[in-house]
């Protein structure tokens, strides 16, 4: 099974680089890193954040608007695409198993995504490293962190929704309706349920939290600003329920086993359904 999983992985790099998709995803991160050095982002301050510090919490705040919709537009077409182009019937009759096909496309689609964003956050620090820029090297494996995390999170829902989707376009808009989802239930959409509804404000947060992306947002605000401020009330609840550290280790396991679960439940979709 390694060995099938080691060769579909293979199989979906060296296809991912040869599609201009991958080279143009890979510009975009790379060239903001660039141009955030280019606009002098790294001399501005805010809330004590100066320097890479500064420039890290603006890639992570654009990192949150482009990867979540990249990730699941791009995955959800992996399995249901194979299935429409006969693909993956010619694929399965080589010594491959299901499993090895599934979580092959899983591991390549990983690599992919999350290198070339990696790299352009590595690229900062070296870059700031020969500037003589000092480099907050405890943020910058958390935010790779968080970043891995994110990414592998919806891979698994791209993955489980290619898995049981009939078409692409069934797919990609079961993908796009996901994430309009997540995006709509942030704070401000919280705060007005709460309000309208006069609901219980520690169960509106605690909801609030189930959602990856909010997750990820607070996780990186509370890596940016220790005491929340941003936020306002909801850092009150959050602080005194959990430590900091014990949040951001939250925010990093409960994306990879939420990933991991609807990766779970979509190769074993795939391992009972028909090729074709």
């Amino acid at each position: 099974m390694i060995q099938g999983i080691y060769n579909i992985t293979i199989l979906e790099l060296k296809q991912s680089l040869r599609s201009i998709w991958f080279w143009a995803y890979c510009l975009l991160f790379g060239g903001f890193v660039a141009v955030m050095f280019a606009l002098g982002i790294t001399e501005s301050q805010i809330i004590g954040f100066v320097g890479l510090g500064r420039l890290m919490v603006t890639f992570m705040q654009v990192s949150m608007v482009i990867l979540p919709i990249y990730v699941l537009i791009s995955t959800v077409r992996s399995v249901v695409g194979d299935r429409e182009t006969n693909v993956m019937e010619y694929m399965l009759s080589l010594p491959i198993s299901f499993s090895s096909y599934f979580w092959g496309k899983f591991t390549g689609r990983f690599i992919e995504i999350f290198i070339p964003v990696f790299l352009a956050l590595l690229g900062a620090t070296i870059w700031g490293t020969i500037s003589d820029i000092d480099v907050p090297w405890d943020l910058f494996s958390l935010y790779s962190s968080l970043l891995a995390a994110m990414v592998f999170c919806f891979l698994g829902i791209g993955m489980f929704i290619s898995a049981i989707s009939h078409s692409q376009n069934f797919a990609i808009s079961a993908a796009f309706i996901i994430w309009l989802f997540l995006v709509a239930f942030l704070d401000l959409i919280l705060i007005g349920v709460m309000l309208k509804l006069r609901m219980n404000p520690e169960l509106v947060i605690g909801v609030g939290m189930i959602n990856p992306l909010q997750v990820f947002r607070v996780a990186v605000l509370a890596l940016f600003d220790p005491k929340l401020t941003a936020i306002g009330p909801v850092a009150y609840y959050i602080l005194d329920t959990v430590s900091r550290s014990v949040f951001i280790a939250f925010s990093i396991i409960y994306p990879v086993l939420l990933g991991f679960l609807f990766a779970f439940f979509g190769n074993r979709n795939f391992n009972r359904r028909d090729v074709t």
